[in-house]
């Protein structure tokens, strides 16, 4: 996007109060319906987040945009292949020449225990105050599909509905006295307008739906990102001592360690189950599903379920993602494998025992249509055993 700034192919207009933000949006292809709203103080844009005025957060497969009311600046984090999330902010005061200044700073938070200490997002949950200060973090909260509804969304405005679940989203809790809640009254909600003034953001949606996605994105760009570093740290150690068997013993042991815990989040292995039908309230859902390829039969990865789990089909739809065609060869190879192994029902062990043959046989074909490389590691692979 600076590139085409430069060459004068794309113009940012900061003509309106919400600054550079919408034609920023529109530039770097983010859907406005994928708009989440947080208001805990728990982000660089903590001084401008409240219950009044929540963080907007907006995403696509590669980049997410942070905006809050009256910030000098629009937070960006752009997914490189290789290094995972790259921080930048675009100064909002400058009406005339937007400036993406990058900010390593940002890894103070984005680097450490919770993202594998790799450069990862991170998402919380925590026991906000009605001035949106935390009282405290969820215990052991992190993001991801795993995580069971109840303890997601502290901090956050989510509309939509659910059933009988409940979550932490739209309340004001405590840390120690949180139990005592009644969650019934703060879910299943689809309208914001009388918590805070929506007609300031470009969507009145926090929606649950778009909260799910975001959930399962965050934590899956850490593993593809971790599964590339731990590949590139194993080989790093071979061209060090090529003729050591223990050192290739470790480094066969750090892909391996590295490939099943991406495979198992890859596949849904750890996901939460709903225990009633999951209904957002903007288009996101619809949106959403459009884009992506579809198989010979017209299922795509990005089909959604929302009874029982997220996705129709339990595979990452990341799996297309820039990051995941970065991985090394060596890994590429070990994740294939893996994925023929389980797939076909070769693997039925540990994670893998109650995989539905339903579920095997339809992920597999989808990838088998809409996945080349896995498509050319068969026919490779078929080769090598009918060569002996």
């Amino acid at each position: 996007l600076k590139t085409r700034l430069l060459l004068g192919e794309v113009e940012l207009r900061n003509d309106n109060p919400k600054g550079y933000l919408p034609s920023l949006l529109k530039a770097l292809d983010v859907p406005v319906s994928s708009q989440t709203l947080v208001f805990s103080k728990t982000s660089s844009q903590a001084p401008f987040t409240s219950p009044k005025t929540p963080r907007a957060l907006y995403y696509n497969d590669t980049v997410y945009v942070g905006w809050a009311q009256g910030s000098s600046a629009i937070d960006i984090a752009a997914i490189d292949p290789k290094k995972g999330p790259i921080f930048y902010t675009l100064d909002q005061t400058d009406r005339k020449t937007p400036r993406f200044t990058r900010r390593n700073e940002c890894m103070t938070c984005h680097l450490g225990p919770k993202t594998l200490d790799v450069p990862g997002l991170v998402l919380r949950s925590v026991y906000p105050r009605p001035n949106g200060d935390a009282s405290g973090m969820v215990d052991g909260f992190v993001s991801g599909h795993n995580n069971r509804l109840v303890d997601r969304w502290g901090g956050w405005y989510v509309t939509g509905t659910h059933g009988a679940t409940v979550h932490l989203g739209n309340a004001f809790l405590h840390e120690n006295d949180h139990r005592k809640t009644d969650l019934s009254k703060t879910s299943n909600v689809t309208d914001l307008s009388d918590r805070f003034d929506t007609s300031k953001y470009l969507s009145p949606h926090s929606d649950t739906v778009a909260l799910l996605v975001l959930d399962h994105a965050v934590r899956m760009q850490v593993y593809l990102t971790r599964a590339r570093y731990e590949t590139l740290y194993a080989e790093d150690e071979i061209r060090r001592a090529p003729n050591d068997a223990r050192v290739k013993a470790w480094s066969d042991r750090r892909i391996r360690d590295a490939g099943e815990e991406l495979l198992a989040y890859m596949l849904f292995r750890d996901e939460a189950q709903f225990q009633g039908p999951i209904k957002g309230t903007s288009n996101f859902a619809s949106e959403f599903q459009k884009l992506g390829p579809r198989d010979s039969r017209g299922r795509s990865l990005r089909a959604f379920d929302l009874q029982k789990r997220v996705f129709r089909f339990p595979c990452s739809y990341l799996v297309y993602s820039e990051s995941f065609e970065a991985l090394p060869p060596r890994m590429q190879d070990y994740l294939w494998r893996r994925v023929d192994e389980v797939l076909t029902g070769r693997d039925r062990k540990g994670l893998y025992a109650h995989m539905a043959d339903s579920d095997r046989r339809a992920v597999r074909e989808i990838l088998v249509d809409t996945k080349p490389a896995f498509k050319a590691w068969l026919a490779t692979n078929a080769r090598k055993r009918s060569s002996g």
